[in-house]
């Protein structure tokens, strides 16, 4: 039986996913251009792929944030089951 878009679409994506762990997932969002261009800026800038300075960045704010809520009761178990809310101010300065 012939395969549909979706599922020729799907198998490409695992194929093309680069992930020889198993640990990798696909993204797939827009973001605001000033963003995108700053993400291809600091990708040349430290000669290294946008991939790898959005997972540095994203894994610094989660460090900072596991750092600020260690002092809350129950604050990294909350943050990890998704149960703590914070205001957005504590990301960026």
């Amino acid at each position: 039986m012939a395969k549909s878009n979706a599922e020729r679409q799907a198998a490409y994506r695992v194929r093309h996913l680069g992930d020889k762990g198993g640990k990798s997932e696909r993204v797939n969002f827009v973001i605001d251009q000033h963003a995108k261009l700053a993400l291809e800026r600091l990708a040349i800038c430290y000669a290294v792929t946008q991939r790898t300075v959005l997972e540095r960045i994203l894994v610094e704010v989660e460090q900072a944030t596991l750092a600020s809520v260690a002092t809350i009761p129950n604050g990294p178990a909350d943050y990890y089951k998704g149960r703590l809310r914070l205001s957005l101010d504590g990301i960026t300065p």
